[in-house]
């Protein structure tokens, strides 16, 4: 297994220009979730000059791989990026800044795709070295809900054939390029949305007692959801309860009809989850009416808690480990963050792990979904080489 490690790394060398190369276009045409659609093609011509089949428009504008192995029926494996872009102006003075003012990509995944597009182009070419199948897929929308993995999902994508094994990567600013991270067992957070409109009566700023102020009804809401974690949650299942957004648009001497207050929740079990969203509601609703006003309460339900398959995961890191070297392999703590990969890991033995991308003699840089995100673009080549030798590894037991 030696050579073959050593063959994946000189090709991971070899094409480390084009997939480079490749991030940077993603990149300088960055496209928002169900927006994809230039993507998609570009992935597509990529495939198909490297005479891989694919079916695209799967769960939008998804895209599913075939590369057959010998034994096409013995297995199969699926291997996962996403390819939407977020909503952030970017900061960065690159020769690849994007094009598309207000849209970045902010969370890797123009780094995602470059690195199965590599894999993929090493696997097709080593078809001769590895039992099975392998699905190749390019998931759309991964920033907005529902998401695109439970659309590719209702579309077929889990099926004909059904993989035995779904992997997927990630990139993590904290860990250096050249290194990767795993963590079996509960890894990500599940993710909710909440959005409560405060009912009040507006008014003038200097009579008050004429009014039903909701800016001072919503205050109390803000400060009373505290509780939830504070004196509801088990000490031992982390759990977030965080208003992002207040929007009261008074003025200085007027106070508004309604206050508008977004959040999100995320937790590790399902159970507690559901009572989570109870006490939003009970708690939302009974502060407004103890305070004369009333409130509207939708709560979107987003992705699952993201579960590593403790078994896999441990095997996926000691190959990692013989293609990267041990001290290049780094156990990863619990993320509140939350993808909708954890769809696919509710259907196949699953693991998503961290992909480093820090440059080692700056330290860390700029955080995900940050305008001055970026990249140390040799990760690029450590992404595709060992995501190419776990999967082949993988598939030859």
């Amino acid at each position: 297994m030696a050579d073959i490690a050593n063959l994946i790394r000189l090709k991971a060398e070899e094409y480390h220009p084009e997939m480079k190369g490749i991030r940077r276009h993603i990149h300088q045409h960055p496209e928002l979730s169900k927006q994809e659609k230039n993507t998609m093609e570009l992935i597509g011509s990529k495939l198909r000059e490297n005479g891989i089949h694919f079916t695209d428009y799967v769960g939008g504008y998804g895209i599913v791989g075939i590369i057959e192995g010998r034994e096409p029926q013995a297995a199969c494996l699926a291997l996962r990026a996403d390819t939407d872009a977020l909503p952030i102006k970017e900061t960065n003075e690159v020769a690849y800044r994007s094009e598309n003012p207000g849209v970045m990509h902010a969370c890797g995944h123009d780094v995602h795709i470059a690195c199965l597009l590599g894999a993929a182009k090493i696997l097709n070419g080593l078809k001769d070295s590895f039992r099975g199948t392998i699905k190749l897929f390019f998931q759309p929308s991964e920033e907005t809900y529902p998401g695109g993995a439970i659309r590719m999902i209702e579309e077929g994508a889990m099926e004909n054939p059904k993989p035995d094994f779904v992997i997927g990567q990630h990139v993590f600013p904290f860990l250096s390029a050249g290194e990767a991270g795993f963590r079996p067992g509960m890894f990500m957070a599940s993710t909710d949305e909440f959005f409560i409109t405060v009912k009040g009566k507006g008014g003038h700023g200097a009579m008050p007692q004429t009014t039903v102020d909701p800016i001072l009804i919503a205050s109390h809401i803000v400060v009373a959801l505290q509780q939830i974690v504070s004196r509801n949650a088990n000490p031992l299942v982390s759990t977030v309860v965080t208003v992002g957004k207040f929007l009261g648009e008074g003025r200085t001497n007027v106070i508004p009809e309604t206050v508008r207050l977004e959040g999100t929740v995320r937790t590790f079990d399902e159970e507690w989850r559901a009572r989570v969203h109870e006490l939003i509601r009970t708690i939302a609703g009974g502060t407004a009416g103890a305070m004369g006003g009333s409130c509207d309460i939708t709560i979107d339900r987003g992705y699952p808690y993201l579960f590593n398959n403790e078994e896999l995961t441990q095997k996926l890191s000691v190959l990692a480990a013989d293609y990267l070297g041990e001290n290049n392999v780094k156990p990863m703590e619990q993320k509140m963050g939350a993808e909708d990969f954890s769809y696919f890991a509710q259907l196949a033995p699953s693991c998503f792990y961290g992909l480093g991308i820090a440059d080692p003699a700056i330290g860390i840089g700029p955080n995900l979904h940050t305008a001055g995100f970026d990249v140390d673009e040799s990760a690029i080549k450590t992404g595709m080489g060992l995501m190419a030798w776990m999967a082949l590894r993988l598939l030859n037991g």
